[in-house]
């Protein structure tokens, strides 16, 4: 039998794949949770649904204590636009990894920007003395405000 290079490189992937830990499927990205809305374009009064998932992040050590979601616009922010508060949510302690709600877009001014969901994750970490205190991590999904 004669091995070729792409059935080498193919069994060192495999390899590979088999050792790595779960945690190496999570991208880094999703440290602070993952989160969907829709629909994703909106207009003042609808009504949308924001999903997030926080699976890569307990994997990845992050466990949610609470989380915020706002309404954002990340770039070029003149000051005229400061982020709006959606929900001030604690995760129901039977189903941690998950959080789903529906929310009404507030009547609020917009302007001709980019606008985000941000979901700001509060988690706790060990300090130095072993104590626990409180750090706050975020992800951002875009929306069109119509």
């Amino acid at each position: 039998m004669q091995l070729s290079f792409s059935t080498a490189l193919a069994t060192l992937a495999a390899v590979f794949a088999a050792a790595t830990p779960a945690a190496a499927a999570c991208a880094e990205a999703s440290r602070f949770g993952d989160v969907i809305v829709s629909p994703t374009s909106l207009s003042p009064g609808d009504t949308f649904t924001i999903t997030a998932n926080f699976t890569c992040a307990a994997q990845l050590g992050v466990n949610p204590q609470y989380t915020d979601y706002y309404i954002e616009v990340p770039v070029n922010n003149n000051g005229h636009e400061p982020p709006i508060l959606l929900a001030r949510r604690t995760l129901d302690p039977n189903s941690p990894l998950f959080d789903q709600f529906t929310v009404q877009l507030p009547y609020s001014y917009y302007f001709n920007a980019s606008y985000v969901v941000m979901l700001d994750t509060t988690y706790p970490v060990t300090g130095t003395d072993g104590s626990s205190y409180s750090v706050v991590g975020g992800v951002e999904t875009p929306i069109t405000i119509l």
